[in-house]
């Protein structure tokens, strides 16, 4: 198989795209957050074509990604109104829910469960895209199975080129971290994934929030999971990754202390000096966390090198969007976190 590679300006692209997904092919679209793998939501044969080509597990739930909030009743039933106050705030945008399915969603698409994950991103093409084929599109993270997460067009490629029908290329992403998950199933709304949207603008429409086991700590092998990213080690390369906390010079003389031929350091751009002779990267700035969630995939990816025995990592403290950079990085550690003030 070919895969073609469609330009997002290009007048035909959205047409081409849903043509393909309409026939059951998958198509990587871009969004926001990260490119996804897409193919028709409601198909059960094109659906298991993205589990197969990412080596995905079967109980690991897709996203379906809609045009709007008109759409979600189509989908999904017993709609709470903090649905569409949420899609109100922040739709189109980087905010998945979780809420009960409708029999029309295949249990592929769900990982099984009775309920879905919805949401509307924001990016014309995709929304077009979607638009054209009349289906919602079923779109995970568009890498390989726990590997880092793809932030541009090439990546794709290199994960999947041959493999998927095309590639719609829209630049870089702009949130580069996959979206904010909401669960709105139960009594109090649970947060299952940090994202784009943070926990504190959350509060402001919802009033209550309930921080999932799943964002802070690594859960169970075998726990039921209603949504992506909450149980498998994720956004990894194939080396060890330690964070290290503490302050700047702690963290740095701690690295210094145990870095040895091969390993490598991911730090912000103000660090770089602190780490000279020990192979650093940059995946931002700690003064713009923006630029650290737009950067770190594409740095993850990076350092995914059989030349790399091992990283150490340095993380932003804070919520909005760094809580999001944390998340990352922790499921990339597997919550391997060492506190260098409390190093001798």
């Amino acid at each position: 198989m070919k895969t073609l590679m469609l330009s997002a300006d290009a007048p035909d692209t959205a047409a081409i795209a849903a043509k393909l997904i309409r026939e059951g092919q998958l198509v990587a679209i871009p969004t926001e957050t990260v490119y996804g793998l897409g193919a028709n939501g409601l198909d059960e044969g094109a659906v298991a074509k993205i589990f197969e080509a990412k080596g995905r597990p079967q109980d690991n739930p897709l996203i379906l990604h809609i045009c709007g909030p008109e759409q979600i009743g189509n989908f999904c039933a017993q709609v709470p109104p903090a649905a569409y106050q949420l899609a109100e705030a922040f739709w189109p945008g980087p905010l998945t829910m979780v809420l009960p399915a409708r029999d029309i969603v295949p249990k592929r698409t769900t990982g099984g469960l009775n309920t879905v994950a919805i949401r509307c991103p924001d990016n014309d093409v995709t929304r077009e895209v979607i638009r054209l084929a009349g289906v919602p599109i079923a779109a995970p993270s568009a890498n390989l199975s726990g590997k880092p997460s793809t932030t541009t067009a090439q990546h794709v490629l290199h994960d999947h080129d041959g493999k998927i029908a095309a590639i719609v290329d829209g630049g870089p992403c702009r949130v580069g971290v996959e979206s904010t998950i909401v669960d709105l199933t139960e009594q109090r709304p649970r947060l299952l994934r940090p994202g784009g949207i943070g926990p504190e603008a959350l509060l402001t429409v919802l009033g209550d929030l309930v921080i999932d086991k799943a964002v802070t700590a690594q859960i169970d092998a075998d726990a039921v999971v209603k949504a992506p990213g909450m149980k498998y080690r994720h956004y990894a390369p194939t080396e060890p990754v330690v964070i290290v906390s503490g302050s700047r010079e702690k963290a740095a003389a701690y690295i210094r202390r145990h870095f040895e031929p091969g390993d490598r350091v991911l730090c912000f751009e103000e660090e770089l000096p602190l780490y000279e002779g020990c192979a650093p990267l940059s995946y931002g700035r700690e003064a713009d966390v923006n630029t650290l969630s737009a950067g770190l995939f594409a740095a993850l990816r990076e350092l995914d090198d059989p030349a790399v025995h091992q990283v150490y990592a340095r993380c932003p403290e804070g919520g909005g969007v760094a809580y999001a950079v944390q998340n990352r990085l922790k499921k990339a550690a597997a919550f391997h976190i060492v506190n260098a003030e409390e190093e001798v």
